[in-house]
This record gives structure tokens, sequence and C-alpha cells, in this order.
């Protein structure tokens, strides 16, 4: 397991992280994606550290709080040091009947980390992540609030989530000009088969020193190779009851056929290839795998020791590229002739 360094920190996280939105299937929506039970979740715990893993991801919203709940019980029983294992958090969905039990407000972020530290039953959280924008609610308060957590100790360091490239700089511009404490990272979708974060987000995630963790690798499972061009599994999957998220079904699954051939060419599976895709990409600090057994968390896991070669990422490039997109194609086209100057200034 290699770990990467988180942000502008000093925090090294390992290059997979578990997520645990499997847990609990409290609620709705969160029983249609797992409903792992308590020693169910440990196993798996137990399995991601002795993998190496040390970079665990959950919300005060899955499974209505008991993801949460079953995390913090399955550190202790398990007997985790504290200081071997980075916990990550969310807060802004909604976790209450009242009009204020929802949001970025400094009420809802105070009220979020007191939940959440007792449900995971740890004196602080690793990095506290927001986990959407809020429009009602000033972007000044939200640091400042995050901020406070950090000065009092209840957080370690504050992340973001599912927020567009200029909510992000305008946010840590305001950190910069008020002394607050910054985002560390971005937690977001990114795959190959939805590559819509190279426009923009990555560009800016490189200029700016923030870590990028990804949430569904997989794309809800489209990416595993078990989904035919009709939709239809031959076995269990997840986009059976929950087609999320939002993918173009054409270009996703011609990207499954060129990663068939390469994993059958190396004996891997077709979900290894995927996970391996995003660790090469630069941007990538850490991938975000969920699972619901044993062998599905060991398969991706294995993903670590995939090597693409020059041509295989050439080919993969090629099947799932972006259509050209404006200002893009002119910004680039205006590179290019820049960077031919800079070449002849060398030379």
């Amino acid at each position: 397991m290699q770990y990467r360094k988180l942000g502008n920190t000093g925090l090294f996280v390992s290059q997979f992280c578990l997520g645990t939105m499997t847990f609990g299937g409290e609620g709705e929506l969160w029983s249609k994606i797992g409903d792992l039970q308590q020693s169910d979740a440990e196993r798996l715990i137990a399995r991601a550290l002795e993998a190496g893993i040390n970079f665990i991801d959950t919300a005060d919203v899955y499974s209505e709080g008991l993801s949460e709940r079953m995390t913090g019980q399955a550190l202790k029983n398990l007997g985790v040091p504290r200081d071997e294992v980075v916990v990550a958090t969310k807060v802004f969905g909604e976790t209450g009947p009242g009009v204020n039990a929802r949001g970025l407000t400094r009420y809802h972020i105070m009220e979020g980390v007191k939940a959440s530290l007792k449900r995971l039953q740890l004196d602080h959280i690793d990095l506290y992540q927001v986990h959407g924008f809020d429009p009602a609610t000033p972007i000044e308060e939200t640091l400042s609030a995050l901020d406070t957590l950090v000065q009092h100790g209840h957080v370690r360091y504050v992340g973001v989530s599912n927020w567009a490239a200029w909510q992000i700089v305008k946010a840590l511009g305001i950190a910069e000009r008020k002394g607050l404490n910054r985002f560390q990272s971005l937690q977001a979708y990114y795959t190959l088969a939805g590559r819509d974060l190279e426009r923009e987000i990555v560009p800016m995630l490189e200029s700016e020193g923030l870590g990028l963790m990804v949430w569904s690798p997989l794309a809800g499972g489209l990416l595993s190779g078990k989904y035919g061009r009709d939709g239809q599994t031959a076995g269990e999957g997840r986009r059976t009851n929950f087609d999320f998220p939002p993918v173009e079904q054409a270009r996703a699954h011609d990207c499954v056929d060129a990663m068939r051939g390469i994993a059958e060419a190396k004996g891997v599976s077709v979900a290894q290839i995927a996970l391996a895709w995003l660790l090469h990409q630069p941007a990538v600090t850490s991938v975000i795998v969920g699972a619901k057994r044993l062998d599905q968390l060991d398969d991706n896991i294995a993903a670590a020791q995939v090597t693409l070669s020059k041509d295989e990422l050439a080919e993969l490039d090629r099947v799932s590229q972006l259509p050209p997109e404006y200002p893009g194609w002119m910004l680039e086209r205006q590179g290019e002739y820049r960077r031919q100057q800079l070449g002849a200034l060398k030379r």
C-alpha cells in the first residue's frame, strides 16, 4: 500500500480509503446501497487495516447516522490505536426534522460535529468535510465555523465535497484573506467513464494544492464489467436498484470493452483496471472503495498492484475522451502557441 500527502498538509493517507456507505442500511435510500451489520463492518474494517489502509470515510447522513455509529464501534471493538487510522466524515445533509437541521450554517456545523463525535466515540475527527454547497449560507460563515472546530481541537483538517471549481477557489481566497483554515481536499466523482472533473476542477486542484478523494470509482458498479449494454447483470448489482451516478452509457460501455481486453491480458478483473487507471492519475490522492463482501474488498485492494503501460493508458484515454468544450478548446490553442515560444527559448 502506498501513502500520499493530503493536500498541503504533512498528513499521509493510503491510496485506498475504505468507504462505509454500505454500513447499516437505515432509510429508503441507504437500504438500496447496503445493509451490512456490525459484524460485517468489523470484518471489512479489519481486512482493510490488515492491507495497509489507514483511511476511513463516512458521513453523518449515511444510514441516518448508523454508519458513523458502526464505524466507531468497530474501531473500538477491534482495538485500533487512534493514531493509526485517519477518520473522515461529513456535514451538510438533513439530520433531523427542524428547518435548521441541515446546511452549512455555524449552527448546524456545531451541532453536527458534536453528534458525529458522539456516534464515532472519538475525541476528534481527522478530516471534516462539507458534503455539498449551501446557497443559503455565506461561505464566510461556513469557513469561520470550521476554523473554530480546528482551533478547539475537535477537527484536525477540513475538506469539501461536490463543489464547483469557482466555489472552492472563492473559499480558498476568503480563508487566506481572513486567516482561516483552508480546505485541504476535495471529495468528488471521477472515473474513466466520467472525466468531467478534468475540465476545470483537476487543473484547480493542481494549481491550489488540494488533494483529491474519489467517490464511486466504479460508477456505481457499472465499470465492474458485470453489466451488459442493455443494463442487465447476471448477478447482484447496485445499479439494479439505484441507477447512480449518471453516466453517458455508450462511452461507458466502450470503456468497459477496452478495460476487459486489458484485464484479460493481465489476468485481473475489469474493476481492477478501472481502479488502477485512477491510481495512475497525478491529481488523485486516495480512491474510496466500498464493499459488501470481503472478496469484493480484496479484489479492489489488489488493483494497487496493477501497472498500466503507456500504450494501455493511451488506449483508455482514447475511448474515454471527453468531447471538446469551450473555453477548453480555445485555451488549448492559445496555450500551445505559448508553449512553442517557451520551447524555442529553452533551445
